[in-house]
């Protein structure tokens, strides 16, 4: 299957960057055997997180080079391209933007509401583990566990938007489309249409309700769901976002179960096409948003996330 026409595949493991084409998984010398743990697209090209302590650039996800170190004894886990600057985040839960001098706080996000609240079921600090920007100004920022705050100023100040006991592992804000945010979380399918201030939960089809990853082509809904953080029973669904239909199981060309949760950042859109990143190190591909799924890349090192652009 060639992606020329569909765009670039980026793979990030434990290992280093792999970009998928139609020659299949091809290395990014520059980063070989390091850990890439997390993918963004602009208007302009790539941006990756190595090792949790530098933010390295692209133009074409081919070529790659150190763009910024990340400040000492802060370690990033996620970032995100949005209208207001790059927005990195990190362990014990803290927030970066990109500037001129490099990366730097938020000082804002450390006054969030709520705050103190914040926890991690084995007893370490709470990290942000994902970050999306919805329209306008409007950026979420997902805290595990302490939910998902929203800023509509820039980042200057910092709402929460639904009780951290939800435990939501990942937030999917649309820029086109208003209003419109959702959440994978250990409660399920979460949906809100007005940018947080009221949700539902929608798990009807679903086998089990621990959900790690969202994705949204066109207007299916893709969702990792699973019995636990484990990973047991691990599989993907679809299902329209209106309509209320039941979320139905992704079969075709994809294991009747996967060997552990299909994780935060490694279920990635682009109009109808869709790309999965498992831990096994297989990278699957659908261009029908979901309905069939062929395997582009093997044996890979743990996926850390994909992206697609």
């Amino acid at each position: 299957m060639s992606m020329h026409a569909n765009g670039t595949i980026l793979v990030a493991t434990g290992e280093g960057l792999h970009v998928v084409d139609g020659d299949g998984a091809v290395r990014v010398d520059e980063l070989a055997g390091r850990e890439v743990r997390s993918l963004a697209a602009d208007g302009e090209g790539w941006w990756a997180l190595v090792e949790g302590r530098e933010l390295w650039r692209s133009a074409d996800g081919r070529r790659w080079s150190a763009a910024a170190p990340v400040p000492k004894r802060q370690k990033a886990t996620c970032l995100a391209a949005t209208p207001g600057g790059l927005l990195v985040g990190t362990a014990r839960a803290h927030l970066l933007r990109l500037g001129p001098e490099g990366l730097a706080p938020v000082p804002g996000f450390d006054d969030a509401e709520g705050r103190d609240a914040w926890y991690t079921p084995w007893g370490a600090p709470a990290d942000v583990r994902s970050i999306s920007a919805g329209a306008g100004d409007a950026v979420y920022v997902n805290v595990h566990v302490g939910g998902v705050l929203r800023s509509t100023d820039g980042g200057d100040a910092w709402r929460p938007t639904l009780d951290i006991e939800h435990d939501v592992h990942q937030v999917l804000a649309l820029p086109a489309r208003a209003g419109l945010v959702l959440v994978a979380a250990a409660d399920g399918f979460g949906l809100s249409e007005d940018g947080g201030e009221t949700w539902r939960w929608e798990n009807e089809g679903l086998h089990a309700h621990y959900c790690r990853a969202v994705a949204l082509a066109g207007d299916t809904v893709l969702l990792s769901a699973s019995t636990g953080h484990g990973g047991r029973r691990a599989t993907v669904y679809r299902r329209r976002l209106d309509g209320g239909e039941r979320f139905e199981r992704c079969r075709e060309g994809l294991p009747e179960l996967f060997a552990d949760n299909v994780d935060t950042g490694c279920l990635a859109v682009r109009g109808r096409m869709a790309v999965i990143g498992a831990e096994d190190g297989t990278v699957f591909v659908s261009v029908d948003a979901g309905e069939r799924w062929t395997a582009v890349a093997k044996g890979l090192a743990p996926v850390r996330a994909v992206a697609l652009g």
